[in-house]
Protein backbone atom coordinates (compact mmCIF):
# COMPACT_ATOMS: atom_id res chain seq x y z
CA UNK A 1 0.00 0.00 0.00
CA UNK A 2 3.04 2.21 1.02
CA UNK A 3 4.30 1.22 -2.88
CA UNK A 4 1.08 2.49 -3.98
CA UNK A 5 1.09 5.47 -2.35
CA UNK A 6 4.57 6.70 -3.69
CA UNK A 7 3.52 5.75 -6.77
CA UNK A 8 0.50 8.02 -6.86
CA UNK A 9 2.83 10.79 -5.82
CA UNK A 10 5.50 10.31 -8.04
CA UNK A 11 3.04 10.38 -10.86
CA UNK A 12 1.22 13.83 -9.57
CA UNK A 13 4.55 15.31 -8.96
CA UNK A 14 5.33 14.30 -12.40
CA UNK A 15 2.24 15.50 -13.91
CA UNK A 16 2.77 19.23 -12.38
CA UNK A 17 6.12 19.37 -14.16
CA UNK A 18 5.41 18.48 -17.38
CA UNK A 19 2.07 21.01 -16.55
CA UNK A 20 4.54 24.00 -15.72
CA UNK A 21 6.76 23.25 -18.83
CA UNK A 22 3.98 23.18 -20.88
CA UNK A 23 2.70 26.88 -18.94
CA UNK A 24 6.73 27.71 -19.92
CA UNK A 25 6.08 26.66 -23.38
CA UNK A 26 3.48 28.79 -23.47
CA UNK A 27 4.84 31.81 -22.23
CA UNK A 28 7.60 32.11 -23.84
CA UNK A 29 5.98 31.46 -27.39
CA UNK A 30 2.97 33.93 -26.31
CA UNK A 31 6.23 36.62 -25.36
CA UNK A 32 7.83 35.46 -28.87
CA UNK A 33 4.76 36.63 -30.66
CA UNK A 34 4.63 39.89 -28.16
CA UNK A 35 7.92 41.14 -28.86
CA UNK A 36 7.63 39.72 -32.95
CA UNK A 37 4.43 42.12 -33.08
CA UNK A 38 5.65 45.02 -30.99
CA UNK A 39 8.99 44.75 -33.49
CA UNK A 40 6.49 44.45 -36.49
CA UNK A 41 4.43 47.87 -35.28
CA UNK A 42 7.68 49.92 -34.18
CA UNK A 43 9.13 48.74 -37.97
CA UNK A 44 6.62 50.54 -39.60
CA UNK A 45 6.91 53.95 -40.45
CA UNK A 46 4.59 56.82 -38.83
CA UNK A 47 2.93 58.84 -41.42
CA UNK A 48 3.68 62.27 -39.27
CA UNK A 49 2.14 64.42 -41.84
CA UNK A 50 -1.64 62.29 -41.41
CA UNK A 51 -1.04 62.98 -37.57
CA UNK A 52 -0.31 66.37 -38.29
CA UNK A 53 -3.36 66.85 -40.37
CA UNK A 54 -5.81 64.86 -37.72
CA UNK A 55 -5.03 67.47 -34.91
CA UNK A 56 -4.83 70.79 -37.40
CA UNK A 57 -8.80 69.62 -38.31
CA UNK A 58 -9.21 69.06 -34.53
CA UNK A 59 -7.98 72.71 -33.24
CA UNK A 60 -9.77 74.27 -36.26
CA UNK A 61 -13.29 72.36 -35.43
CA UNK A 62 -12.64 73.38 -31.36
CA UNK A 63 -12.28 77.11 -33.19
CA UNK A 64 -15.34 77.06 -35.41
CA UNK A 65 -17.20 76.01 -32.14
CA UNK A 66 -15.91 78.71 -30.18
CA UNK A 67 -17.43 80.99 -32.60
CA UNK A 68 -20.90 79.37 -33.00
CA UNK A 69 -20.52 79.85 -28.45
CA UNK A 70 -19.90 83.41 -29.21
CA UNK A 71 -22.78 84.29 -31.35
CA UNK A 72 -26.32 85.12 -29.82
CA UNK A 73 -28.55 82.54 -29.38
CA UNK A 74 -31.09 83.77 -32.11
CA UNK A 75 -28.74 82.91 -35.30
CA UNK A 76 -26.71 79.85 -34.25
CA UNK A 77 -29.14 77.75 -35.48
CA UNK A 78 -29.06 79.35 -39.17
CA UNK A 79 -25.66 79.49 -38.85
CA UNK A 80 -25.06 75.50 -38.54
CA UNK A 81 -27.30 75.36 -41.66
CA UNK A 82 -25.26 78.00 -43.92
CA UNK A 83 -22.13 76.20 -42.82
CA UNK A 84 -23.11 72.78 -44.16
CA UNK A 85 -23.59 74.42 -47.82
CA UNK A 86 -20.63 76.13 -47.75
CA UNK A 87 -21.49 79.70 -46.61
CA UNK A 88 -18.31 81.39 -44.34
CA UNK A 89 -19.54 81.81 -40.67
CA UNK A 90 -16.35 83.33 -39.51
CA UNK A 91 -16.09 86.32 -37.46
CA UNK A 92 -13.39 88.65 -36.40
CA UNK A 93 -11.53 86.11 -33.96
CA UNK A 94 -8.25 85.52 -35.47
CA UNK A 95 -7.39 82.42 -37.60
CA UNK A 96 -5.22 80.37 -35.73
CA UNK A 97 -2.59 78.97 -37.55
CA UNK A 98 -4.33 75.67 -38.11
CA UNK A 99 -6.55 77.15 -40.10
CA UNK A 100 -3.85 79.53 -42.21
CA UNK A 101 -2.99 76.86 -44.42
CA UNK A 102 -3.76 78.29 -48.29
CA UNK A 103 -0.95 78.23 -49.85
CA UNK A 104 -2.23 79.73 -53.26
CA UNK A 105 -1.22 82.98 -52.76
CA UNK A 106 -1.62 84.16 -56.20
CA UNK A 107 -5.18 84.46 -54.88
CA UNK A 108 -4.46 87.74 -53.56
CA UNK A 109 -3.07 89.17 -56.80
CA UNK A 110 -6.28 88.28 -58.54
CA UNK A 111 -8.06 89.41 -56.07
CA UNK A 112 -6.61 93.08 -56.27
CA UNK A 113 -6.66 92.92 -59.88
CA UNK A 114 -10.39 92.18 -60.09
CA UNK A 115 -11.38 95.04 -57.68
CA UNK A 116 -9.20 97.44 -59.44
CA UNK A 117 -9.84 96.82 -63.28
CA UNK A 118 -13.37 98.29 -63.40
CA UNK A 119 -14.63 101.61 -64.00
CA UNK A 120 -14.89 103.26 -60.83
CA UNK A 121 -10.50 103.40 -61.68
CA UNK A 122 -12.02 105.22 -64.53
CA UNK A 123 -13.97 107.07 -63.30
CA UNK A 124 -11.22 108.45 -60.78
CA UNK A 125 -8.91 109.24 -63.66
CA UNK A 126 -11.71 111.17 -65.55
CA UNK A 127 -11.70 113.76 -62.61
CA UNK A 128 -8.69 114.86 -63.75
CA UNK A 129 -9.68 116.82 -66.91
CA UNK A 130 -13.44 117.17 -65.63
CA UNK A 131 -13.47 118.39 -62.13
CA UNK A 132 -9.74 119.63 -61.39
CA UNK A 133 -9.19 121.40 -65.12
CA UNK A 134 -6.04 119.56 -65.65
CA UNK A 135 -4.94 118.61 -69.17
CA UNK A 136 -4.14 115.11 -70.42
CA UNK A 137 -0.32 115.26 -69.37
CA UNK A 138 -0.30 116.93 -66.54
CA UNK A 139 -2.91 114.10 -65.26
CA UNK A 140 -0.83 110.97 -66.89
CA UNK A 141 2.03 112.54 -64.90
CA UNK A 142 0.21 112.79 -61.74
CA UNK A 143 -0.99 109.52 -61.71
CA UNK A 144 1.86 107.61 -62.72
CA UNK A 145 3.82 108.82 -59.74
CA UNK A 146 0.88 109.00 -57.34
CA UNK A 147 0.26 105.27 -58.19
CA UNK A 148 3.50 103.66 -58.13
CA UNK A 149 4.09 105.60 -54.66
CA UNK A 150 0.83 104.95 -53.24
CA UNK A 151 -0.01 101.31 -53.71
CA UNK A 152 3.02 100.33 -51.21
CA UNK A 153 0.67 101.12 -48.35
CA UNK A 154 -2.41 98.81 -49.01
CA UNK A 155 0.41 95.96 -50.41
CA UNK A 156 1.88 96.33 -47.06
CA UNK A 157 -1.36 96.14 -44.70
CA UNK A 158 -1.87 92.55 -46.87
CA UNK A 159 0.58 91.36 -44.74
CA UNK A 160 -1.15 91.48 -41.86
CA UNK A 161 -3.65 89.01 -42.74
CA UNK A 162 -2.19 85.52 -43.43
CA UNK A 163 1.43 86.48 -41.17
CA UNK A 164 -1.08 87.37 -37.95
CA UNK A 165 -4.94 85.61 -39.07
CA UNK A 166 -6.36 89.37 -37.75
CA UNK A 167 -8.75 91.16 -39.59
CA UNK A 168 -7.81 94.93 -40.27
CA UNK A 169 -9.98 96.32 -37.81
CA UNK A 170 -8.63 93.78 -35.02
CA UNK A 171 -5.17 94.18 -36.13
CA UNK A 172 -4.94 98.30 -35.54
CA UNK A 173 -6.53 97.35 -31.82
CA UNK A 174 -2.45 96.57 -31.01
CA UNK A 175 -2.29 100.31 -31.74
CA UNK A 176 -5.45 102.03 -31.05
CA UNK A 177 -6.39 99.32 -28.26
CA UNK A 178 -10.38 98.73 -26.88
CA UNK A 179 -10.14 101.45 -24.61
CA UNK A 180 -10.81 105.09 -24.83
CA UNK A 181 -12.61 104.59 -27.56
CA UNK A 182 -9.38 103.13 -29.44
CA UNK A 183 -9.64 100.86 -32.58
CA UNK A 184 -13.97 101.35 -31.98
CA UNK A 185 -13.44 105.12 -33.90
CA UNK A 186 -11.27 104.14 -37.15
CA UNK A 187 -14.01 100.35 -36.75
CA UNK A 188 -16.57 103.15 -37.38
CA UNK A 189 -15.12 105.08 -39.95
CA UNK A 190 -14.51 102.12 -41.92
CA UNK A 191 -17.90 100.46 -41.89
CA UNK A 192 -19.02 104.38 -43.21
CA UNK A 193 -16.04 104.14 -45.79
CA UNK A 194 -16.67 101.00 -47.07
CA UNK A 195 -20.51 102.13 -47.71
CA UNK A 196 -19.21 105.22 -49.48
CA UNK A 197 -16.88 102.80 -51.90
CA UNK A 198 -19.70 100.93 -52.30
CA UNK A 199 -22.51 103.71 -53.12
CA UNK A 200 -20.11 105.28 -55.57
CA UNK A 201 -19.22 101.58 -57.66
CA UNK A 202 -23.15 100.88 -58.14
CA UNK A 203 -23.64 104.39 -59.34
CA UNK A 204 -21.45 103.78 -61.63
CA UNK A 205 -22.23 100.29 -62.99
CA UNK A 206 -25.97 101.80 -62.60
CA UNK A 207 -25.32 104.72 -65.36
CA UNK A 208 -23.32 102.48 -67.70
CA UNK A 209 -25.98 99.79 -67.71
CA UNK A 210 -28.46 102.18 -67.82
CA UNK A 211 -26.56 103.92 -71.08
CA UNK A 212 -26.45 100.37 -72.96
CA UNK A 213 -30.55 100.67 -73.16
CA UNK A 214 -33.20 103.68 -72.66
CA UNK A 215 -35.84 100.94 -71.21
CA UNK A 216 -33.93 100.66 -67.72
CA UNK A 217 -32.63 104.14 -65.85
CA UNK A 218 -29.52 104.70 -63.24
CA UNK A 219 -32.20 103.10 -60.71
CA UNK A 220 -32.47 99.76 -62.29
CA UNK A 221 -29.04 99.42 -62.88
CA UNK A 222 -27.88 100.16 -59.36
CA UNK A 223 -30.59 97.56 -57.70
CA UNK A 224 -28.81 95.05 -60.57
CA UNK A 225 -25.26 95.99 -59.54
CA UNK A 226 -25.95 95.63 -55.85
CA UNK A 227 -27.94 91.82 -55.96
CA UNK A 228 -24.76 90.63 -57.68
CA UNK A 229 -22.56 91.84 -54.84
CA UNK A 230 -24.61 90.62 -52.04
CA UNK A 231 -24.97 87.16 -54.05
CA UNK A 232 -21.05 87.21 -53.95
CA UNK A 233 -20.85 89.06 -50.54
CA UNK A 234 -23.09 86.45 -48.83
CA UNK A 235 -21.08 82.98 -49.11
CA UNK A 236 -17.97 84.70 -47.82
CA UNK A 237 -14.65 84.75 -48.43
CA UNK A 238 -13.71 81.22 -49.99
CA UNK A 239 -15.94 82.21 -53.14
CA UNK A 240 -15.10 85.67 -53.30
CA UNK A 241 -11.71 84.34 -53.55
CA UNK A 242 -13.21 82.01 -56.24
CA UNK A 243 -15.04 84.97 -58.28
CA UNK A 244 -12.86 87.70 -58.22
CA UNK A 245 -10.16 84.53 -60.25
CA UNK A 246 -12.24 84.81 -63.17
CA UNK A 247 -14.08 88.16 -62.63
CA UNK A 248 -11.34 90.02 -64.20
CA UNK A 249 -12.04 88.16 -67.68
CA UNK A 250 -14.58 90.55 -69.19
CA UNK A 251 -12.99 93.72 -68.81
CA UNK A 252 -9.81 92.76 -69.96
CA UNK A 253 -11.01 91.41 -73.15
CA UNK A 254 -13.03 94.89 -73.28
CA UNK A 255 -10.06 97.02 -72.35
CA UNK A 256 -8.17 96.12 -75.49
CA UNK A 257 -11.24 97.14 -77.55
CA UNK A 258 -11.84 100.24 -75.86
CA UNK A 259 -8.69 101.59 -76.16
CA UNK A 260 -8.50 100.24 -80.14
CA UNK A 261 -12.11 102.36 -81.28
CA UNK A 262 -10.99 105.19 -79.15
CA UNK A 263 -7.28 105.49 -80.16
CA UNK A 264 -8.52 107.13 -83.94
CA UNK A 265 -9.48 109.94 -81.65
CA UNK A 266 -6.91 110.59 -79.23
CA UNK A 267 -4.88 112.57 -81.26
CA UNK A 268 -3.29 116.06 -80.67
CA UNK A 269 -5.66 118.23 -82.65
CA UNK A 270 -8.72 116.57 -80.51
CA UNK A 271 -7.69 117.65 -77.19
CA UNK A 272 -8.94 121.36 -76.83
CA UNK A 273 -6.18 124.15 -75.18
CA UNK A 274 -6.11 124.12 -70.91
CA UNK A 275 -4.39 126.62 -69.36
CA UNK A 276 -1.20 126.25 -67.04
CA UNK A 277 -2.39 124.30 -63.90
CA UNK A 278 -2.02 125.79 -60.93
CA UNK A 279 -0.41 124.48 -57.80
CA UNK A 280 -3.77 123.91 -56.22
CA UNK A 281 -5.20 122.27 -59.11
CA UNK A 282 -2.18 119.21 -59.08
CA UNK A 283 -2.21 119.11 -55.37
CA UNK A 284 -5.84 118.41 -55.11
CA UNK A 285 -5.95 115.61 -58.24
CA UNK A 286 -2.84 114.08 -56.34
CA UNK A 287 -4.72 113.78 -53.11
CA UNK A 288 -7.42 112.98 -54.32
CA UNK A 289 -5.40 109.61 -56.78
CA UNK A 290 -3.81 109.08 -53.47
CA UNK A 291 -7.11 108.95 -51.30
CA UNK A 292 -8.58 106.20 -53.81
CA UNK A 293 -5.50 103.74 -53.33
CA UNK A 294 -4.43 104.31 -49.98
CA UNK A 295 -7.99 103.91 -48.56
CA UNK A 296 -7.81 100.17 -49.35
CA UNK A 297 -5.46 100.10 -46.78
CA UNK A 298 -8.45 99.00 -44.10
CA UNK A 299 -9.87 96.23 -45.79
CA UNK A 300 -6.18 94.25 -47.42
CA UNK A 301 -5.65 91.93 -44.26
CA UNK A 302 -9.22 91.27 -44.60
CA UNK A 303 -8.64 88.81 -47.14
CA UNK A 304 -5.23 86.69 -46.03
CA UNK A 305 -6.64 85.23 -42.94
CA UNK A 306 -6.53 81.98 -44.47
CA UNK A 307 -3.67 81.79 -46.51
CA UNK A 308 -0.54 80.37 -45.65
CA UNK A 309 1.35 81.68 -42.62
CA UNK A 310 4.53 80.73 -43.57
CA UNK A 311 4.59 82.35 -47.14
CA UNK A 312 7.38 84.49 -48.14
CA UNK A 313 6.93 88.28 -47.29
CA UNK A 314 7.75 89.77 -50.46
CA UNK A 315 6.29 87.04 -52.48
CA UNK A 316 2.63 88.52 -50.66
CA UNK A 317 3.68 91.79 -50.94
CA UNK A 318 4.79 91.81 -54.50
CA UNK A 319 1.67 90.11 -55.66
CA UNK A 320 -0.95 92.66 -53.78
CA UNK A 321 1.43 95.45 -55.30
CA UNK A 322 1.02 94.14 -58.60
CA UNK A 323 -2.69 93.68 -58.09
CA UNK A 324 -3.33 97.80 -57.16
CA UNK A 325 -0.55 99.28 -59.42
CA UNK A 326 -1.64 97.29 -62.89
CA UNK A 327 -5.28 97.72 -63.15
CA UNK A 328 -5.51 101.24 -61.44
CA UNK A 329 -2.35 102.58 -63.57
CA UNK A 330 -4.26 101.56 -66.57
CA UNK A 331 -7.34 102.59 -66.15
CA UNK A 332 -6.88 105.98 -64.57
CA UNK A 333 -5.02 106.88 -67.50
CA UNK A 334 -7.65 105.71 -70.03
CA UNK A 335 -10.16 107.91 -67.68
CA UNK A 336 -8.43 110.95 -67.89
CA UNK A 337 -7.46 111.03 -71.61
CA UNK A 338 -10.95 109.91 -72.86
CA UNK A 339 -12.44 112.85 -70.00
CA UNK A 340 -9.64 115.59 -71.38
CA UNK A 341 -10.51 114.46 -75.07
CA UNK A 342 -14.06 114.71 -74.80
CA UNK A 343 -15.14 118.40 -75.15
CA UNK A 344 -13.35 118.03 -78.21
CA UNK A 345 -15.79 115.10 -79.73
CA UNK A 346 -19.46 116.26 -80.11
CA UNK A 347 -20.97 112.62 -79.55
CA UNK A 348 -18.64 111.34 -76.04
CA UNK A 349 -19.35 115.27 -75.00
CA UNK A 350 -22.98 114.57 -75.15
CA UNK A 351 -22.88 111.42 -73.61
CA UNK A 352 -20.37 112.54 -70.69
CA UNK A 353 -22.86 114.70 -70.46
CA UNK A 354 -20.92 118.03 -68.55
CA UNK A 355 -18.44 115.40 -67.22
CA UNK A 356 -21.07 114.03 -65.00
CA UNK A 357 -22.30 110.78 -66.76
CA UNK A 358 -18.96 108.07 -67.01
CA UNK A 359 -21.62 105.28 -68.30
CA UNK A 360 -22.43 107.48 -71.14
CA UNK A 361 -18.73 108.34 -72.15
CA UNK A 362 -18.37 104.78 -72.20
CA UNK A 363 -21.40 104.00 -74.06
CA UNK A 364 -20.23 106.82 -76.49
CA UNK A 365 -16.91 105.55 -76.89
CA UNK A 366 -18.13 101.75 -77.88
CA UNK A 367 -21.38 103.16 -80.13
CA UNK A 368 -19.20 102.55 -83.51
CA UNK A 369 -19.16 98.97 -82.39
CA UNK A 370 -22.85 98.70 -82.51
CA UNK A 371 -24.24 96.02 -80.69
CA UNK A 372 -20.85 94.48 -79.88
CA UNK A 373 -20.24 97.38 -78.15
CA UNK A 374 -23.07 97.29 -76.37
CA UNK A 375 -22.73 93.97 -74.77
CA UNK A 376 -18.99 94.87 -73.71
CA UNK A 377 -20.74 97.86 -72.04
CA UNK A 378 -22.75 95.66 -70.05
CA UNK A 379 -19.79 93.81 -69.53
CA UNK A 380 -17.85 97.10 -67.91
CA UNK A 381 -21.06 97.51 -66.32
CA UNK A 382 -20.99 94.29 -64.23
CA UNK A 383 -17.31 94.49 -63.24
CA UNK A 384 -18.47 96.83 -60.59
CA UNK A 385 -19.21 94.04 -58.45
CA UNK A 386 -15.73 92.97 -58.65
CA UNK A 387 -14.77 96.40 -56.35
CA UNK A 388 -18.47 95.95 -54.55
CA UNK A 389 -18.22 92.61 -53.37
CA UNK A 390 -14.74 93.12 -50.67
CA UNK A 391 -16.21 96.21 -49.71
CA UNK A 392 -19.39 94.78 -48.66
CA UNK A 393 -17.61 92.11 -46.81
CA UNK A 394 -15.49 94.40 -45.36
CA UNK A 395 -18.34 96.58 -43.92
CA UNK A 396 -19.74 93.61 -41.88
CA UNK A 397 -16.22 92.58 -40.28
CA UNK A 398 -16.29 96.71 -39.42
CA UNK A 399 -19.13 96.91 -37.59
CA UNK A 400 -18.52 93.65 -35.31
CA UNK A 401 -15.77 95.13 -34.54
CA UNK A 402 -16.88 98.24 -33.61
CA UNK A 403 -18.46 96.16 -29.90
CA UNK A 404 -18.78 93.08 -28.76
CA UNK A 405 -22.59 93.12 -28.80
CA UNK A 406 -22.47 93.26 -32.98
CA UNK A 407 -19.57 90.74 -32.89
CA UNK A 408 -21.95 88.23 -31.60
CA UNK A 409 -24.34 89.24 -34.73
CA UNK A 410 -23.08 87.03 -37.83
CA UNK A 411 -21.10 88.53 -40.41
CA UNK A 412 -23.86 87.25 -43.47
CA UNK A 413 -26.58 89.65 -41.23
CA UNK A 414 -24.15 92.50 -42.23
CA UNK A 415 -24.23 92.35 -45.70
CA UNK A 416 -28.14 92.11 -45.35
CA UNK A 417 -28.11 95.45 -44.00
CA UNK A 418 -25.24 97.11 -46.31
CA UNK A 419 -27.57 96.19 -48.83
CA UNK A 420 -30.63 97.73 -47.55
CA UNK A 421 -28.57 100.83 -46.75
CA UNK A 422 -26.83 101.10 -50.36
CA UNK A 423 -29.47 101.01 -53.03
CA UNK A 424 -31.70 104.06 -51.39
CA UNK A 425 -28.64 106.00 -51.23
CA UNK A 426 -26.41 105.26 -54.50
CA UNK A 427 -29.75 106.30 -56.13
CA UNK A 428 -30.01 109.92 -54.47
CA UNK A 429 -26.24 110.09 -55.05
CA UNK A 430 -26.82 109.21 -58.48
CA UNK A 431 -28.49 112.70 -59.09
CA UNK A 432 -24.82 114.63 -58.29
CA UNK A 433 -22.30 111.97 -59.16
CA UNK A 434 -18.91 114.11 -59.23
CA UNK A 435 -19.50 115.83 -56.18
CA UNK A 436 -20.23 112.31 -54.43
CA UNK A 437 -17.39 111.23 -55.82
CA UNK A 438 -14.81 113.66 -55.11
CA UNK A 439 -16.12 114.48 -51.50
CA UNK A 440 -16.65 110.58 -50.51
CA UNK A 441 -13.02 109.50 -51.73
CA UNK A 442 -11.48 112.10 -49.97
CA UNK A 443 -13.10 111.94 -46.56
CA UNK A 444 -12.44 108.28 -46.49
CA UNK A 445 -8.65 109.42 -47.85
CA UNK A 446 -8.46 111.79 -44.85
CA UNK A 447 -9.09 109.33 -42.29
CA UNK A 448 -7.33 106.13 -43.48
CA UNK A 449 -4.05 108.14 -44.20
CA UNK A 450 -4.37 109.25 -40.33
CA UNK A 451 -5.27 105.17 -39.52
CA UNK A 452 -2.46 104.07 -42.07
CA UNK A 453 0.28 106.31 -40.22
CA UNK A 454 -0.43 105.19 -37.04
CA UNK A 455 -0.91 101.67 -37.63
CA UNK A 456 2.74 101.52 -39.84
CA UNK A 457 4.65 103.82 -37.10
CA UNK A 458 3.38 100.49 -34.09
CA UNK A 459 4.62 98.08 -36.15
CA UNK A 460 7.93 99.78 -37.54
CA UNK A 461 8.80 102.10 -34.67
CA UNK A 462 7.69 99.20 -31.47
CA UNK A 463 6.75 96.00 -33.10
CA UNK A 464 9.31 95.43 -35.38
CA UNK A 465 7.84 91.86 -36.51
CA UNK A 466 4.84 89.87 -37.46
CA UNK A 467 5.85 87.36 -34.25
CA UNK A 468 3.52 86.18 -32.01
CA UNK A 469 5.84 88.10 -29.56
CA UNK A 470 5.45 90.88 -31.25
CA UNK A 471 1.57 90.74 -32.01
CA UNK A 472 0.21 88.46 -29.08
CA UNK A 473 -2.84 87.83 -31.03
CA UNK A 474 -5.11 85.75 -28.44
CA UNK A 475 -4.93 88.89 -26.56
CA UNK A 476 -7.20 90.39 -29.15
CA UNK A 477 -10.14 90.90 -27.04
CA UNK A 478 -8.44 91.78 -24.00
CA UNK A 479 -8.48 95.44 -23.13
CA UNK A 480 -6.51 95.08 -20.48
CA UNK A 481 -3.29 93.08 -21.92
CA UNK A 482 -4.01 95.55 -25.59
CA UNK A 483 -2.81 99.28 -25.73
CA UNK A 484 -4.87 101.84 -23.79
CA UNK A 485 -5.20 103.65 -27.54
CA UNK A 486 -4.26 107.47 -25.99
CA UNK A 487 -1.38 107.98 -27.94
CA UNK A 488 -3.47 106.51 -31.49
CA UNK A 489 -6.75 109.03 -30.38
CA UNK A 490 -4.93 112.00 -29.29
CA UNK A 491 -2.41 111.57 -33.02
CA UNK A 492 -5.34 111.00 -34.78
CA UNK A 493 -7.39 113.97 -33.33
CA UNK A 494 -3.94 116.04 -33.95
CA UNK A 495 -3.90 114.95 -37.75
CA UNK A 496 -7.67 116.08 -38.04
CA UNK A 497 -6.77 119.50 -36.51
CA UNK A 498 -3.93 120.40 -39.58
CA UNK A 499 -6.60 118.49 -42.27
CA UNK A 500 -9.52 120.45 -41.46
CA UNK A 501 -8.10 123.93 -42.55
CA UNK A 502 -5.99 122.44 -45.59
CA UNK A 503 -9.59 120.62 -46.90
CA UNK A 504 -11.09 121.43 -50.27
CA UNK A 505 -14.15 120.81 -51.10
CA UNK A 506 -17.56 121.68 -52.29
CA UNK A 507 -18.57 121.65 -48.65
CA UNK A 508 -15.65 122.87 -47.02
CA UNK A 509 -13.11 124.69 -48.20
CA UNK A 510 -10.30 125.56 -45.30
CA UNK A 511 -8.67 128.88 -44.37
CA UNK A 512 -4.89 127.01 -45.48
CA UNK A 513 -6.87 125.81 -48.82
CA UNK A 514 -8.25 128.75 -48.94
CA UNK A 515 -5.19 130.54 -50.03
CA UNK A 516 -4.44 128.60 -53.07
CA UNK A 517 -2.45 125.46 -51.71
CA UNK A 518 -4.93 123.47 -53.07
CA UNK A 519 -5.87 120.46 -51.00
CA UNK A 520 -2.59 119.23 -49.36
CA UNK A 521 -5.39 117.56 -45.97
CA UNK A 522 -4.23 114.11 -46.86
CA UNK A 523 0.02 114.45 -46.66
CA UNK A 524 -0.45 116.53 -44.00
CA UNK A 525 -2.53 114.40 -42.42
CA UNK A 526 -0.21 111.44 -42.95
CA UNK A 527 2.73 113.22 -41.67
CA UNK A 528 1.06 114.72 -38.79
CA UNK A 529 -0.18 111.53 -37.74
CA UNK A 530 3.21 109.43 -37.72
CA UNK A 531 4.97 112.15 -36.00
CA UNK A 532 2.82 112.94 -33.03
CA UNK A 533 2.09 109.18 -32.20
CA UNK A 534 5.52 107.61 -32.03
CA UNK A 535 6.54 109.79 -29.22
CA UNK A 536 3.26 109.77 -27.81
CA UNK A 537 3.31 105.92 -27.67
CA UNK A 538 7.02 105.92 -25.81
CA UNK A 539 4.88 107.78 -23.23
CA UNK A 540 2.38 105.70 -23.15
CA UNK A 541 4.43 102.64 -22.68
CA UNK A 542 6.40 104.31 -20.05
CA UNK A 543 3.40 104.39 -18.46
CA UNK A 544 1.43 101.00 -19.25
CA UNK A 545 4.85 98.46 -20.54
CA UNK A 546 2.78 95.41 -20.22
CA UNK A 547 1.17 97.53 -23.57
Amino acid sequence: MAAAVHSSSLSAEKAKDLLDHRDQNSQRSSLSISHSNRASFTDRPIDKTSIEETERGERAQSQIQKDDDKQLNIFRRVTRFLRHYGIETHGITPTSPEQRTDNRIYQLFWLWFSANFNILAFSTGTAGPAFFGLGMWQSLVIIAVVDLVTAVVPAYFALFGPKLGTRGMVQCRFSWGLVYYGSKLPSLLNAFSNQGFLILNCIIGGQALAAVSGKIDDTVGIVIISLISLAVTFFGYQFLHWFESFAWVPSVISFPILIGLAGKHLKPSTFPAVPPPSAASVLSFASFVASSIISWCTLTPDYGVYHDSKAPTLKVFTYVYLGFLLPSIAWHMVGAAFAAAAPGIPSWDAGFEGGTNVGGLLAAVLSPAGGVGKFLLVLIALSTSCACAPTMYTFGLSFMAISSFFARIPRYVFVIVSEAILIPLAIIGAKQFYDTLVNVLSVIGYWSTAFAAIVLAEHFVFRRSFSSTAYPTQNWDKAGLLPPGMAAVFAFCCAFGIIIPCMKQTFYTGPIAGTGSGDVGVFVGWFLAFVVYVPTRMIERRIWPSA
